[in-house]
This record gives C-alpha cells, structure tokens and sequence, in this order.
C-alpha cells in the first residue's frame, strides 16, 4: 500500500483514480483551533490519501474491501444498468473520495460539533461534489500557492453566494494571489512562526480593519499565544496549551493533592471504605462522583443518594479512569468537548488502548496499560516541574515510564504514533508502523476517529462508550 501526502490536496494532483484500478482512501488527522478564551472552536482536518485496488485486491496480493462510490455516482451507474447499457465501474473523482470520506459518522462525530477547516485546491474547487459539505459545518482554506484567474474567482464567487466560507491559510506577506482572493475570505491564517515580526503588528492591524477574523497559527509556546492576543487574534492554531509552561495558568478542579492521593489509592486495590473514607475529605471530588453515578444510567433503578452507593454503582475501575482525566479538566466551568487538554489527553489514552488491541498477543492488560501511558503523557502541563517525580508520586509501572520519558517499547512506539498523528505528519506514521505491524496508516487514521469521537462525547448510557461530562 503506497501513500500520497496531501496536506497540500494540490500535490496529490486531483488524480480521479490511477490507471491500474486502484483507488484513493482519504483519511484524516486534526488539529485544535482555539478561541481567545482557550476554549476548542473547531479542527483542521489534515488530509492524507492512500491509494489501494478494487476489491478483493491490494497492492501487496491480500484481500481488501473496495472503495465506496458515493450515491449519485452509484444511482447512474444502477439507471443506466436499468436502460440496458453495459454495467461499468465508475471510479469516483478525488474530490468525491474526499466528500464521502468527511461525510462519514467517524469524521462527523470526532468533530464533537466544532467546525472543520479543510484545504481544497483548485480542482475541488470546480468539482460540484464539494457543494454536498453542509455550507455551515465546513470552511475552505485557500493556499498560498493556488493558481488565480478570472475563472476560479468566479467559482469562488458562486460558493460564496451558496454561504460557503473561505480562509486564507498560511500567509507570511502579501501578494498578488493574497490580494485578489481577501475579498472573498471570511478568515486569515496568519503562519506565525515564519511572517516577519516587523510586518506582523501593521499586517494584523490592516486585517481587522477590514473586519476580517485572524487565525494564528503554528502556536506552540505560550509567549506566541501572548503575543498574537495583545495584537487582537481572534483564533489560535497549535499545542500550545499542552505545554509545561501553561501550568501557572490553568486551575484543575479539585486540589492537586487530592486528586494524586486519590490515585494512588485507586493502585492499591483499594476497599470501598478506604475509597469512601478517602472521597469524604475532598467535597469536590464527592459533588463529581455523584454526579457521575447518577448520570447514564449507571445507577439502575434508583437514584444514587450516598456516597457508599456512588462508589458500588461506578465501579473501582471507573472511578480511576474518571480521576486520570479529571486531572485535566479545566478549573472553570467548561462542557468536556470545549476543555482542549483534557480531549488531547483522553483522545490520546482512547487511541492507545484501541491500538495495542490490534498488536499481537495483547489483552486487557496491555490496553490497561495503553490508556495509561497516553492518559498521564501530559501530566506535565498540569502540574509543572519535573514529569520524572510526578510519575514517580503516581506509582506508575516501569514500561510506562519508559514510554512516557523515553519513547521505549511498544507504548513508546504507540505514544510516538499518535503525536505523529495529532501533528499530521504522515510520513513519520508511515515509518513508525514498521515497527507496529500490522497497524497500517489508514488503520492509525481511523481509531484517531473513533478515540476523537469516544472523548468527544458526554453523558453517555451505561455502556461508557463515551465520557461523562464534568462539571463544578
């Protein structure tokens, strides 16, 4: 199975299907887009395609599923069954790959009701199978690079009518392509680390005036998020947020000691009075647990009325998982898919539980310890200081650490696929599921859906397959 990358789609050439038969498998990865507040306001969706053959085919001889053809390319392939015309496999366009791929339940469901930034090239742009997007789910970002005529500022012109959006993404300066196509774009995609910061003051400055919203991005360090707020951003791109040096600024809700000593009673197996006993110091930590017991359905039959009942309903295993992330929730009072750290860390620990799953000779132990790595991989940004000692306090076993501090091991291969993933780098996916197999790119791009999905979801049923919403 080879792969074309495509964060630019304009390099993967438009192709409608190659000669041989096979076809493209888009699949995507996302990065956070946050608001002033620091609160998730939408994803980039980082496209990636590969390319495998029809069905009951693959490039390396196993079996395979086929493509799927969207409906309207199937309904006239079945009409002209029906008028008697030879039956012929049409190969749908890339575009119409791509359609059918965003359209997908995975893809909807790991945007968690945000908005999605997609690139699109030119030829996507001329393609009416780009017009099945829903016009309010979906923005259109425009690279530096396209190619500027008459003819696609009039295709611009007629999306934009059909309330399509249009951003303007990785600008460093001005120029001819930048000038003809700022009419039309609702947002600019400021390129941060790379624009000079001599320009970037009057640059941003021009750009409001013109009541555009500016996006900065590739903000990985907390001076950058400071300095594109002083100068008026609107939306900020990049991890900066999981960072270290943001500890200082962000509160967790319940005091930090209480939530460590309750894990690391949560280790030893602990007994429900030794649980309760633990619970009754920290009313916080009480409010959330019976909150939790009483949400989803996991109380049957009744309402959850003590804590000694919260505690039986939830399940020990429950309530450890439940604190790992509490760790992250923001202080204030914010809805569990709007918390950015707290999605990175339990979108992460999802992905490597699911993963390990699909590696040999892994069982319920390993996804344990999977979800562990993944889940205190960013302890660091809530605590601060040395991440050796806070693992140590939290009596994490050797392998994890090894994982976490120095990318050792299976969940040290794992943990190093899964920031590939978050930071689209496709090529490095690709070579680190070498060492995975048989976890494939496509097969990573996917459960980083279903993990997205999974933490994106509250108040679920007793079956967990979501999180519980956490409030103060």
């Amino acid at each position: 199975m080879s792969s074309i990358e495509v964060d630019d789609p304009s390099r993967a050439g438009g192709e409608p299907g190659r000669a041989d038969g096979a076809s493209i498998k888009p699949c995507f990865a996302r990065q956070p887009i946050l608001d002033r507040d620091g609160m998730l306001c939408g994803y980039e969706l980082k496209l990636h395609c590969v390319n495998e053959a029809p069905a009951g085919e693959t490039t390396d001889g196993t079996d395979a599923p086929g493509h799927t053809v969207p409906d309207d390319v199937t309904a006239a392939a079945a009409a002209a069954a029906a008028e008697g015309e030879p039956r012929v496999a049409v190969q749908p366009t890339f575009t119409q790959s791509v359609v059918t791929a965003l359209m997908h339940s995975g893809v909807r469901g790991a945007l968690a009701g945000h908005l999605a930034h997609l690139d699109v090239n030119r030829e996507m742009l001329f393609d009416e199978a780009l017009e099945l997007l829903p016009a309010e789910r979906f923005l259109f970002e425009l690279q530096p690079d396209i190619e500027v005529d008459d003819e696609l500022v009039a295709r611009i012109v007629v999306l934009h009518a059909r309330r399509y959006r249009f951003v303007l993404d990785a600008v460093v300066v001005p120029s001819d392509t930048f000038a003809r196509l700022l009419p039309y774009a609702e947002r600019v995609k400021i390129d941060l680390p790379h624009i000079s910061r001599a320009l970037l003051p009057k640059l941003s400055t021009v750009l409001k005036s013109a009541g555009k919203l500016l996006i900065a991005q590739g903000i990985e360090a907390q001076e950058d998020f400071e300095t594109a707020l002083n100068l008026g951003f609107d939306k900020f791109q990049g991890y900066y947020f999981a960072r270290a040096q943001t500890a200082t600024l962000r509160k967790v809700s319940a005091p930090r000691h209480a939530l460590l000593n309750l894990l690391q009673l949560l280790a030893g197996d602990p007994t429900v009075a030794q649980l309760e006993a633990e619970l009754k110091l920290n009313p916080v930590l009480v409010m959330h647990l019976m909150k939790l017991a009483n949400s989803s359905g996991l109380a049957v039959g009744h309402k959850v009325t003590t804590l000694r009942e919260a505690i039986n309903a939830t399940g020990t295993n429950r309530i450890a998982r439940w604190t790992q992330l509490l760790l992250y929730a923001d202080g204030r009072k914010v809805a569990l898919e709007d918390d950015p750290l707290l999605q990175l860390a339990a979108t992460r620990a999802r992905f490597m539980e699911l993963a390990v799953l699909r590696l040999p000779k892994a069982g319920r132990d390993e996804a344990d310890a999977a979800f562990l790595t993944g889940v205190f991989s960013f302890v660091d940004a809530v605590f601060g200081g040395s991440i050796e000692n806070t693992l140590n306090v939290l009596t994490l076993s050797k392998p994890i650490q090894a994982a976490i501090l120095r990318r050792e091991g299976v969940l040290g291969l794992l943990l190093s696929v899964v920031d590939a993933l978050e930071r689209g780098e496709w090529k490095e996916i690709e070579s680190v599921c070498v060492e995975l197999t048989p976890l494939t790119v496509r097969e990573v791009a996917e459960l980083g859906l279903v993990a997205a999905a999974w933490a994106g979801v509250a108040d679920r049923s007793a079956e967990a397959k979501g999180l519980e919403r956490i409030e103060d």
